[in-house]
């Protein structure tokens, strides 16, 4: 009896619902902290900005003093790192920098395009301000007690620089799951070296260890091991008691006989899927001791595929990383696009804008799973649903852009 086909979506809520987030945290520098998963919620200590400073170069004035055509006499200047804290008169202004703080008694500041200068002392305000007018209040980006940066947060540059602002120096962070990475078969050849008759370059471990390098993952590299089971055995165990994942391809078909296969079923509790989408119908996941096993197909798209689409989502969840939802677009198709129903097809595409502004999306050529060379000259994935047949030009379809791990 042939193994019923599992849909994406099914698939990846077991995988989801029995893998729990890493709890080990670290402290560590801010420095350190880019791309690195927050474990607990940051607040802000202070306000920002810390007080009322001017949005523009001009002059600080009080609304009551400065009416079209009025004359202020000047009685300082307020810069950046340089306030003026001097008592004013009425009918007197300062002039003022971007980011000085706004002296005490001023309610606008006046741009300086919308003065003249009068004489050496004075100036003539050509337009009336509005009260507030360029002045950026004190706790407008950032109040005390404000939540920052939610728990679960991977850390962008733009929040590196937010943690800046407030004076953080340290940060507390989850720690990174190791995932260990891996190859079998005797006929593989590490890059560089020389292909002997039936033999290929063992690219897959390469392609997923970059991939991985743009997740929150401390990888562990076990080389390429030759098909023999004791050799497997011992190194699936020591990566089973000292890492957090494990992934490999190939393998991992139902009904194969393969190496990979009888050492997994021996150490550990795996499922032999045959998930309904295409390319990466055969995937493996389970348990070995203490790692969680990804067993992906075999032909390079299709591990590229299932590692984005099944494997990231879970090992994102297993890191901590949380508030993340891939993007999903709607364009229309330019040209036909083949599919049978009875599995979701996640075709090579390239999107683009058309004249009008709207999101057209053509194959990126071939689809065959062995062909990588389309994944280069793609910029998206089209998703065609399950049941879903053939399209044509004109048709709307879902289109999802690369996610980093294509980076």
């Amino acid at each position: 009896m042939s193994q019923p086909l599992k849909p994406v979506t099914e698939a990846l809520a077991e995988m989801l619902a029995a893998v729990e987030v890493t709890k080990e945290k670290e402290v560590i520098e801010l420095s350190d902290a880019h791309g690195r998963i927050l474990s607990r919620p940051i607040n802000s200590t202070l306000d920002v900005p810390g007080y009322d400073n001017s949005a523009m170069d001009g002059y600080a004035v009080r609304c009551k003093d400065a009416q079209s055509g009025s004359r202020l006499t000047i009685a300082g200047v307020a810069a950046a790192g340089h306030p003026f804290n001097d008592k004013v008169e009425a009918g007197q202004c300062v002039r003022i920098m971007t980011g000085a703080p706004v002296p005490d008694g001023f309610d606008a500041v006046v741009i300086q395009e919308n003065t003249e200068a009068a004489d050496d002392n004075s100036v003539v305000v050509n337009k009336a301000p509005s009260e507030g007018e360029n002045i950026r209040r004190r706790g407008s980006d950032m109040a005390v007690g404000e939540e920052v940066i939610a728990e679960g947060t991977k850390l962008s540059s733009i929040d590196i620089g937010l943690l800046a602002s407030l004076g953080v120096a340290e940060v507390s962070v989850l720690k990174k799951p190791k995932v260990a990475v891996f190859s079998t078969g005797d006929e593989l050849v590490a890059p560089g070296g020389k292909l002997a008759e039936g033999q290929i370059y063992d690219s897959n471990r390469y392609l997923l260890k970059a991939m991985l390098s743009n997740l929150p993952v401390d990888i562990v590299d076990l080389g390429c091991l030759k098909d023999d089971l004791n050799a497997l055995q011992k190194a699936l165990s020591e990566a089973a008691t000292n890492c957090d994942a494990i992934i490999t391809s190939g393998g991992v078909s139902v009904g194969d006989a393969d190496f990979t296969k009888d050492a997994l079923e021996q150490l550990g509790e795996v499922n032999f899927w045959k998930v309904a989408m295409k390319p990466g119908k055969p995937f493996a996941f389970g348990q070995l001791g203490n790692a969680w096993f990804f067993g992906l197909p075999g032909n390079p798209v299709a591990a590229t595929v299932t590692m984005d689409q099944l494997a990231q989502p879970v090992l994102r969840h297993l890191s901590g990383e949380k508030h993340f939802k891939p993007l999903e677009l709607k364009a229309v198709a330019s040209a036909p696009l083949k599919k049978r129903p009875g599995r979701a097809d996640y075709q090579r595409g390239f999107y683009e804008q058309d004249a009008q502004g709207g999101l057209t999306v053509s194959s990126a050529g071939s689809q065959s799973s062995a062909v990588l060379s389309t994944v280069k000259k793609a910029n998206c994935l089209i998703l065609l649903e399950q049941e879903q047949g053939a399209v044509e030009p004109g048709e709307t379809v879902k289109v999802l852009p690369f996610s980093r791990l294509f980076d």
